[in-house]
């Protein structure tokens, strides 16, 4: 965020408060009675000191701009109460510099409509009490061009603020984006690497005799096609003793489906090796007919459920891959999500 140095500005409203006070206070004996100007310098300095307090926010509260606002009106009053508006009264017209130093620090500090009501009100002022000719001899436009830079610049930085906040958000965002894309060429090529390991064996086998396989081959190329399906649709639910596991159920006749929909991608490396440990654990030595084992989505306690399923004698509906409405659950399993 692009600000000014608020240590400089501090120390530059803070100088130049306490240079009006001293001017009002070495023109003392010009007001007829001193006792008003008095009064307003110690409500303009009440004023100076709130609005440069070093722990205020950047942006001026509402109640505090009302504030420096009814003070901007209040001294003006007071000070050309006790003065002669035909007479070349010196410094003990302060309270213009004043009121602008006042309006100024309102419109840096994003109170731009109160600065310009401030500076309006003393424009009017000045022309009910010495009529339009004291704008320029009391200093009223210089106090009116303060604020308009005031406000030109600090609107200038609070966009600057907002452009750097966007870039900064959008080189974020592409480099998110970067790294998903790199993230996911890492796991095709991680995946691609373990299918071929998996296939290029069986696959050279079979070029080298032409494709005449024995029965038991072709077993082995079925149990093969179901870890390269695997290896696309399990994801996350797969390791090397998750494959021997679910390898070793294949040949003992079990059906195995894994289904990552991405439950378990929250999980670091120690509470998925838990989870996977289990896992490895519940299809170890299982002789159900089908096992079913899929992530949970993220809100649940649950991070995997394995499901088994003894399946009913209709042959041609289990030939078809269906589940039957007589299929029996007899396992049940699921793996809680590690506590972090």
């Amino acid at each position: 965020m692009i600000t000014l140095n608020r240590v400089l500005f501090l120390s530059l409203g803070a100088l130049f408060s306490a240079y009006h006070l001293f001017l009002g206070l070495s023109s003392l004996s010009t007001p007829v009675n001193p006792w008003p100007p008095l009064v307003a310098m110690a409500i303009y300095a009440v004023a100076a000191v709130a609005s440069l307090w070093p722990t205020s926010p950047t942006k001026m509260p509402l109640w505090l701009a009302a504030f420096d606002l009814a003070v901007c009106v209040v001294v003006p009053i007071l000070v050309t109460s006790q003065l002669d508006p035909a007479r070349d009264n010196g410094y003990a017209t302060w309270y213009v510099a004043a009121v602008g130093t006042i309006m100024t620090i309102c419109a840096v500090r994003r109170q731009a409509i109160i600065a310009w009501v401030g500076v309006g009100y003393l424009a009017v002022q000045t022309v009910f009490w010495a009529g339009p000719g004291a704008l320029a001899g009391l200093g009223v436009i210089g106090s009116v061009v303060w604020v308009g830079v005031a406000v030109v610049i600090s609107g200038s930085l609070a966009k600057a603020g907002r452009d750097a906040l966007q870039f900064a958000r959008a080189e974020r965002e592409a480099t998110e984006w970067q790294a998903a894309q790199e993230a996911h060429v890492m796991e095709r090529q991680l995946r691609l690497r373990q299918t071929y390991r998996v296939a290029a064996p069986m696959l050279a086998e079979i070029v080298r005799r032409g494709g005449d396989l024995t029965e038991a081959e072709r077993r082995e190329c079925r149990y093969l096609e179901g870890a390269i399906r695997d290896e696309i649709r399990g994801r996350r639910l797969l390791n090397d003793d998750v494959r021997r596991e679910v390898m070793d159920a294949r040949r003992r006749g079990v059906v195995v489906s894994l289904l990552d929909e991405g439950g378990i991608d929250d999980l670091d490396s120690r509470g998925l090796d838990t989870v996977l440990g289990r896992l490895a654990e519940a299809i170890r030595g299982t002789t159900t007919d089908k096992l079913i084992i899929r992530t949970v989505p993220r809100s649940s306690k649950t991070a995997v459920t394995v499901v088994g399923l003894r399946m009913s004698d209709d042959g041609a509906a289990n030939a078809l891959g269906a589940d039957s409405d007589d299929d029996e659950v007899d396992l049940w399993l699921e793996i809680p999500r590690p506590v972090a």
